[in-house]
């Protein structure tokens, strides 16, 4: 069956005001909307749209005929989302299969309730994800190498040495000011958090996650320098990358004194255009910073914090369970299915993730420009979700016998479907979707 379902955007306080509005074609309410869930997870599942007068989720559709609308008798594995990130989100990780089962295990026997704001495993599952840009996107994620790490940091001491020199010479300030700076220690005290980062060492990343929420006087001391200097503009003219110090900037800027900022020179800093991609595994460290993005993942909420956030935060936990391997690159290839078909298949069970562009048969500029095609044909041997982000697309399925009716729906922008198993799924008209299902 082709059904409509639609949700509300849940409102986060790092969300777009007007991204999301602008995409489902509604007003915006003056709130932050941030995520638009299109699944079977408890927290927030799809309702069939305008299916009943009493309200219909898609759990209520799956529970209704498990062997027909379900994964294996079951909810659906995969959570489809539409992520508009006004704001840093925090830094987080997502843990694994077996991390998963013991820490909600262990909460359950705690009795700390499934709603509890310092509850961290709300469910069983690991949490890998997926996230194709719609537009660009900033983000942090995976740890980078940490030579370049220590470079960055020691650009960083440059600049304040630079700037407390100009002081120094009576250009920046008074005799007052002065004392107070070299007193400050901000140089050296960058000098001692790259000092932490010796050697490259995967553990020498969690242990500098655990002192820089530790409290130390050392790591305020550079954090106000790194701000100081990024707020002047001090560290491009040092030689940081500017890409790397916008970053910083908008990072104090929403979340100053957060330990989170100076944490976030660990990570790769990563621009996505449109169309490409990151996967983040099970226990990778993270943190979205501006964009929109349609996201897939395993249908799970299960999150550890440590910084950037004003949510609950476990840093022991998060340093407990991250994965600190370095990462060569976070971003993941997509692969040509057929002409204007092309998909992302991690290698978990959970999720994969096509996209569709089409083009009027009529017009062949998109297919000259994006790799449109007339018409798409995508395989449903598990249910499908799909959603519509650019233009207006006819989802047909043809009869399974000769009793049967095809079934047709037509989407515009914004628009959703729920597609049970079966016969595959043909897609024309002209624009772009995103179809998340079973993984391979």
């Amino acid at each position: 069956m082709l059904i409509f379902i639609e949700n509300t955007p849940r409102a986060y306080a790092w969300g777009s005001r007007d991204a999301l509005p602008d995409m489902l074609g509604t007003a915006p309410n003056g709130e932050p909307q941030a995520e638009l869930w299109l699944g079977t997870h408890p927290g927030s599942p799809a309702h069939v749209a305008k299916a009943t007068p009493q309200a219909h989720t898609l759990i209520d559709l799956v529970e209704s005929d498990p062997e027909r609308y379900g994964v294996d008798g079951g909810p659906l594995p995969f959570l489809l989302k539409v992520l508009a990130i006004g704001a840093p989100l925090s830094l987080q990780v997502h843990p694994d299969s077996g991390q998963a089962e013991a820490g909600f295990a262990a909460e359950e026997a705690a009795g700390i309730p499934r709603d509890a704001r310092h509850r961290n495993y709300g469910d069983r599952r690991h949490k890998p994800e997926l996230l194709v840009a719609l537009g660009d996107v900033t983000a942090l994620s995976g740890f980078r190498a940490l030579p370049a790490v220590r470079r960055d940091l020691a650009l960083l001491a440059a600049a304040v040495r630079h700037c407390d020199d100009r002081v120094d010479s009576g250009a920046g300030g008074e005799a007052g000011e002065r004392a107070e700076r070299a007193e400050y220690g901000g140089a050296d005290a960058l000098d001692r958090v790259a000092d932490r980062l010796a050697g490259d060492d995967g553990e020498r990343r969690r242990e500098l996650l655990q002192w820089a929420f530790s409290g130390d006087p050392v790591v305020g001391r550079a954090l106000r320098a790194l701000q100081r200097v990024i707020a002047e503009g001090d560290a491009e003219a040092a030689g940081l990358d500017p890409e790397r110090a916008a970053a910083l900037r908008e990072l104090v800027a929403a979340h100053p004194g957060d330990p989170g900022v100076l944490v976030s020179l660990l990570l790769h800093l990563v621009h996505l255009a449109p169309g490409e991609a990151i996967f983040l595994r099970a226990r990778q460290l993270h943190a979205y910073l501006s964009g929109i993005a349609v996201e897939v993942m395993a249908s799970s909420d299960n999150v550890l914090r440590a910084g950037l956030t004003e949510k609950h935060v476990d840093v022991a936990e998060l340093c407990r369970i991250v994965d600190t391997d370095e990462l060569d690159d976070p971003r993941f290839p997509c692969t040509r299915s057929a002409r204007g078909l092309v998909a992302w298949c991690p290698d978990v069970p959970d999720f994969r993730l096509l996209r569709a562009r089409l083009c009027d048969p009529d017009d062949d500029s998109l297919a000259r420009v994006d790799d449109g095609a007339p018409l798409v044909e995508v395989p449903a041997e598990h249910p499908l979700v799909l959603v519509v982000t650019a233009g207006r697309v006819r989802v047909e399925r043809a009869a399974a016998d000769a009793e049967a009716l095809a079934e047709v729906a037509t989407a515009r922008r914004g628009q959703s479907l729920y597609v049970s198993a079966g016969e595959p799924v043909r897609l024309t008209g002209h624009g772009e979707v995103f179809l998340a299902t079973v993984g391979g």
